[in-house]
């Protein structure tokens, strides 16, 4: 009965994917056989993490031990993959890379910072998603301050959520409207509208299963691809008159910040490396490849500890891996805007993003570069749209459950919102696309807004591990401490997206 109760929850998954856990910094000094540690007695019966219940991320049976060596741990590790796909899309194609055209070489610095600053904040709502058995919506409605709703009250962060939902289809547009661009730089004599509403096709026909193993697999594909092209286009533009120099790389680290270019620069932090929608989504990935299932339900014994020690390791890898993902798939996109565009003199606006961003390759490398510029485009751009619409799916009905319109005992319903969810939004994003057409500034919107939601992220990160998860899993000292740097410093930068863009 254990194992059929584990498939009809996860019923796409092999015997390797039911297996997993992990989380950034491990707390080593904690030891799981010293009583001292094991002491979990909340004030609140609610703040008790064995009592989340919930069929679709703990369901009944699943437990399962952690890989103990590197090679049977690669098994088990695929978020990643969904995430990087999300992650190497519009912050690194056309603002990073549109940040590098404008300043040149001097804000390297900054886009290291926002590529490598946020993954902390990506590993310890992990960890506390895994350990807990929330979902991410669940855990940010556990926050005092509540707002009446039609059926029941919500915490406040559910709103602001709901609000950088909608910005999120403006971003879908520029993404879709993006790859649609790529594709009629090789065929110019193609409608971009046209070639936009058959992508919508393909992506709704995609997402129709509401498979998350099938994601994995075509995200894989995609993510491989975009990468080797895009470091292939890197290494060859050193033969050029555009060549980085190591006087063009230090002219990074000066730390200058140009307030001419602020929104930019803001729109660039909020969407380069992990940002707030997809540590989100993370989240997500991380249940439906059977984390916290493999975990079980909190019961205070040996067993549970071990197994939340164990797969917080695996979870460690898996950030790790996003991590070197994102940055292979990032810099090189800086250094072609600030060395090749930069130089031209050319900024990319409007309708003219991608054919102007395809300079980056064809002044350097000759004409023939343009196929390796539009695949690569292609593959980014397109990947970020199938897998930011299948990251989405999953919070339509979690918003339901949170807001009372839906039971969370009711998985079946769950699944079919999830695949409907997949087969209608992709033409939203071509609506969204057909009525503006100016893929930069639809990003920099969706963008701006994500900036400002990540102090709210750590933040509340930091309040639910304290508050809900035992001492023996929290994380160690070093990580809260670099976790609440990194919310005082996302909190000011969240200033700064305001003053630049409302005030």
């Amino acid at each position: 009965m254990r194992t059929l109760s584990r498939r009809a929850v996860y019923p796409d998954r092999s015997h390797a994917d039911r297996d997993m856990l992990g989380a950034f910094a491990s707390n080593k000094k904690n030891n799981v056989t010293d009583a001292t540690t094991r002491e979990y007695a909340p004030e609140n019966p609610e703040d008790d993490i064995g009592r989340a219940d919930d069929e679709y991320t703990q369901p009944e049976g699943a437990q399962e031990e952690a890989p103990t060596t590197f090679g049977a741990t690669i098994k088990y590790l695929g978020p990643s993959v969904i995430i990087s796909a999300t992650i190497v899309g519009s912050g690194e194609i056309i603002l990073t890379a549109s940040l590098g055209a404008a300043v040149g070489y001097v804000m390297l610095w900054w886009v290291l910072f926002s590529c490598w600053s946020k993954s902390i904040v990506q590993a310890e709502v992990a960890r506390y998603i895994v350990l807990s058995g929330d979902t991410y919506l669940r855990a940010i409605n556990r926050v005092p301050g509540r707002i009446p709703g039609p059926r029941k009250d919500f915490a406040w962060p559910i709103g602001l959520g709901l609000i950088g939902f909608v910005t999120g289809l403006t971003g879908l547009g520029g993404l879709i409207g993006g790859a649609g661009q790529a594709v009629t730089l090789v065929f110019p004599g193609l409608n971009t509208i046209y070639v936009v509403g058959f992508l919508a096709v393909v992506a709704a026909y995609v997402l129709a299963s509401g498979s998350y193993r099938r994601l994995e697999n075509i995200m894989l594909v995609f993510v491989m691809t975009f990468t080797v092209l895009t470091i292939s286009g890197a290494i060859l533009m050193q033969d050029t008159e555009y060549a980085t120099s190591p006087a063009d790389v230090f002219s990074g680290f000066t730390f200058e910040f140009s307030t001419t270019f602020a929104v930019l620069a803001l729109a660039a932090y909020g969407y380069t490396g992990v940002n707030s929608g997809e540590i989100s989504g993370y989240s997500y990935w991380c249940i439906e490849k059977g984390y916290p299932a493999r975990i079980g339900r909190f019961d205070g014994t040996d067993a549970w500890y071990r197994r939340a020690h164990g797969w917080l390791k695996v979870l460690r890898t898996d950030v790790w891996i996003t991590l070197g993902l994102l940055t292979c798939a990032t810099i090189p996109f800086y250094f072609l805007g600030a060395g090749v565009l930069h130089a031209m003199g050319q900024t990319p606006t409007g309708t003219d993003t991608i054919p102007a961003l395809s300079h980056m390759f064809t002044e350097t490398l000759g004409s023939w570069s343009l196929w390796l510029f539009a695949i690569g485009a292609f593959c980014i751009l397109y990947s970020s749209t199938v897998a930011g619409v299948a990251a989405g799916a999953r919070y339509i009905p979690d918003y339901l459950i949170e807001l009372g319109f839906l039971s969370r005992d009711n998985v079946a319903a769950r699944r079919n919102i999830i695949r409907w969810y997949g087969m209608i939004v992709p033409f939203i994003g071509l609506g969204m696309y057909a009525g503006f057409q100016r893929p930069a500034l639809m990003v920099t919107i969706a963008a701006s807004y994500a900036a400002m939601m990540l102090p709210m992220q750590s933040g509340i990160t930091l309040w639910l591990q304290k508050k809900r998860l035992p001492k023996a899993v929290q994380p160690g000292a070093l990580a809260v401490n670099f976790l609440r740097l990194i919310f005082v410093v996302q909190l000011i930068l969240a200033g700064c997206v305001i003053y630049f863009t409302v005030l």
